[in-house]
């Protein structure tokens, strides 16, 4: 088996399996469908192998690993305001199956281990755009729990020669993220609100910024990870767009392309959340060899595009 995907059934997890697919690679999926979707893997019955189990389950990760070749570890327990309200269970999966995945990892000596980080780790740094060399700053327990799952991932490279990466994901969107869960990232959550004709809601004045980056990038940074040059293994790394527009901007070019003409609610900043986020991803272009080619209004109409052919 070449590749195993943890969060196989997840958003980004979908993705990377279905690139993976295409290119007729051999890919097996462990999820245990708590916010992963069954729905996600419908086109790809039959071309992955799934695994139903938990990350927190060590005996289930070194079955699911065994003959692997590259693990990109995405399951994981996502969202600052979830891990808020329940930052133990958010931590067990994000730090403790981190962890195993890990010692899994090393114990079966696969060649490449791909750990998902977030942006988040950074918090409200002054200075832009964010570097990764910058100290981190985290807001929330989520933050805390990547940050950790960052320390361990390169520490296992220094203390067992695991060529293992952290890649720290900007605000990521595309197909297949889900509009409905409470805690939906804000793209989707705009296009299913000015699709049905309701109003959305802005928690903030809404002048907040984000570097948006399509999935179909994320993917690509996984995949480059699996090819590059070893040396570039044992550190974290930004993947993004490297541009940044406010959350009100998002909404007028999402209200636009969906025909939309209401005005977004605005509600309370929420807690944890950062105030602005722009990426530095020169590490990443010369270290993985890896380039952003989605612009952020190719991205939202493509995703648009999506939802509406549900």
């Amino acid at each position: 088996m070449e590749y195993l995907v943890t969060g196989g059934a997840g958003f980004i997890g979908s993705n990377i399996c279905r690139q993976l697919v295409s290119q007729g690679r051999e890919v097996r999926i462990l999820d245990n469908f708590a916010t992963g979707r069954r729905s996600n893997l419908a086109d790809m019955e039959g071309d992955v192998d799934v695994v139903e189990g938990d990350i927190r389950d060590i005996d289930i990760l070194m079955d699911a690993m065994k003959g692997v070749r590259f693990v990109l570890h995405l399951g994981a327990l996502p969202s600052v305001p979830r891990s808020i309200n329940d930052p133990v269970m958010s931590n067990e999966v994000n730090v403790c199956g981190t962890l195993n995945a890990l010692i899994a990892a090393r114990d079966c000596e696969v060649e490449r281990f791909v750990f998902s980080s977030s942006s988040s780790v950074y918090g409200n740094t002054l200075v832009l755009p964010k570097q990764e060399d910058m100290a981190p700053q985290p807001m929330s327990p989520y933050a805390i729990q990547k940050l950790c799952g960052e320390k361990y991932t390169v520490t296992f490279k220094a203390l067992y020669g695991l060529n293992a990466f952290a890649l720290r994901y900007f605000n990521v969107f595309g197909p297949y993220q889900n509009p409905d869960s409470q805690y939906a990232a804000v793209v989707p959550k705009f296009i299913s609100a000015c699709r049905a004709g309701e109003q959305s809601t802005i928690h903030g004045d809404g002048g907040q910024t984000r570097d948006f980056t399509f999935v179909e990038d994320v993917v690509a940074a996984n995949l480059a990870c699996c090819t590059c040059p070893e040396s570039s293994a044992g550190r974290a790394y930004n993947i993004a767009k490297g541009d940044r527009i406010s959350v009100n901007d998002l909404y007028d070019r999402i209200a636009k392309i969906t025909g939309f003409d209401g005005e977004a609610i605005h509600t309370e900043a929420r807690a944890g959340d950062v105030r602005d986020s722009l990426a530095d991803t020169s590490a990443a272009r010369e270290k993985l060899g890896w380039n952003p080619s989605v612009s952020l209004d190719e991205g939202l109409a493509r995703t648009a595009e999506y939802f509406c052919s549900l």
